[in-house]
């Protein structure tokens, strides 16, 4: 089990974390205030309004900036922008902070977008096709799966977090990230976003490649599959596995981008040269 607050390696059975001191146990009936994602895909922040366009699947996030308000988003999440809009990289968290956000799957340099001299618009998309959730946080703790970021309110703190040594031997993911404060937090899916809630004590198993965001006080542990064995779980194709503990909220994205890589990649030329895919299908 892992802390949700600093992501230390716990026993199964732990009542607090040994490192920095938090409580791992919920009352019963108890829970955060859960993720609040607007049903409409509209809303406002402190300097901008946000919609999200175009459904599940090919999702754009347009935010509207009042004059000298900033946004900040993933490296190469910018769709287009207005004229008046300055755009800023730079390494967020000094060479460490960048180290950090690089080895954890994620761009090293961090985007913010700001209106000068009158306000601006800023269009937003990930990378893969999917959906957008625009959470509106309240003083809360979330973790999100790095790859799974698109942008948020300034004032909010992220850091990476270790996923632990089983989600790198497993491949699925070593780092997640930890957001913390009050804001917007742009979250972005590969497929739909599917939200699930767990009740008090209730157990719940999710693939690695499958997460997007859940509640930061969730107690959670990485582990294989089957309880048959490593090569089970290797052979039935699902690896490393989540098991989280409720109360609590987790988004889950209905598709995983590992898993499609896979299925594409026999339809890609080998190194030698030969294509044993693409061509065929296209009758060449």
């Amino acid at each position: 089990m892992y802390c949700p607050k600093c992501s230390s390696m716990l026993t199964a059975d732990a009542k607090f974390c040994s490192v920095c001191g938090s409580s791992l146990t919920v009352a019963a009936g108890s829970g955060g205030a859960g993720i609040r994602i607007d049903a409409d895909g509209r809303g406002a922040g402190r300097g901008y309004q946000y919609q999200i366009e175009y459904g599940s699947a090919f999702s754009l996030a347009i935010l509207k900036l009042e004059a000298e308000q900033s946004i900040q988003a993933e490296a190469g999440a910018m769709v287009s922008m207005s004229g008046n809009i300055e755009l800023q990289s730079q390494m967020k968290g000094g060479m460490m902070g960048a180290l950090k956000r690089a080895v954890g799957g994620e761009s090293a340099v961090v985007s913010t977008f700001t209106a000068r001299r009158g306000p601006g618009e800023v269009t937003l998309a990930p990378g893969t096709p999917g959906d957008i959730a625009a959470i509106e946080m309240r003083n809360q703790h979330f973790f999100v799966q790095s790859s799974s970021y698109l942008a948020g309110d300034t004032s909010l703190q992220i850091d990476t977090r270790w996923g632990g040594a089983k989600s790198f031997f497993g491949g699925e993911g070593l780092f997640v990230l930890q957001v913390n404060g009050t804001g917007l937090l742009l979250v972005s899916s590969f497929g739909a976003i599917h939200r699930k809630q767990l009740a008090p004590g209730e157990r719940y198993v999710i693939d690695t490649g499958h997460l997007v965001a859940w509640e930061g006080y969730m107690p959670y542990e990485l582990r294989k599959a089957s309880n048959s064995g490593w090569f089970r779980s290797l052979v039935s194709g699902e690896g490393i596995v989540a098991e989280f503990s409720g109360p609590g909220e987790i988004l889950i994205q209905t598709r995983n981008l590992a898993a499609f890589a896979g299925v594409l990649k026999p339809f890609f030329p080998t190194q030698g040269g030969s294509s044993s895919g693409l061509g065929n299908i296209f009758g060449e």
